[in-house]
């Protein structure tokens, strides 16, 4: 029984060391100009995000499954940016007084073009490409 547990445990750690493997992203930064195709309902496909009603005027909604923040500065401006921090990578929390937040070390940006209002972020968030028609945001 040992021996049979000690196989069983060696098998699974083989098996998740083959699945992190193939889980990795194929994009090494080089220069291949071709684009990876997105799978269906991928929101870099156009799947829809949210509605143009769920994001508040003067504020934003943040997608965290999508790594996503999309803001609305004034009414029917709709931007999007990357809810990871600039600095460390974290994940920000909160859209509130015209700033996107950043609860690991207080770093805040605008959210009309995601300027640094507040460091240590030195950089803006990157800007998401959206598109907003009939009522829907999608990415991409």
């Amino acid at each position: 029984m040992n021996a049979r547990r000690r196989t069983v445990l060696a098998a699974g750690a083989a098996g998740a060391a083959a699945l992190a493997t193939g889980c990795g992203s194929s994009d090494d930064g080089g220069d291949d100009a071709t684009p990876t195709p997105s799978a269906p309902g991928d929101a870099t496909g156009g799947a829809e995000l949210a509605r143009t009603g769920d994001i508040p005027v003067g504020g934003g909604t943040i997608f965290k499954e999508r790594k996503v923040v999309v803001t609305q500065p004034t009414e029917g401006d709709f931007k999007a940016f990357s809810a990871v921090c600039t600095h460390a990578s974290c994940l920000v929390s909160t859209v509130s007084d015209g700033t996107i937040n950043c609860p690991c070390h207080g770093s805040k940006f605008s959210i009309t073009d995601a300027a640094v209002e507040a460091g240590p972020a030195t950089r803006p968030l990157p800007a998401e490409e959206i598109s907003v028609s009939g009522g829907a945001i999608r990415l991409g």
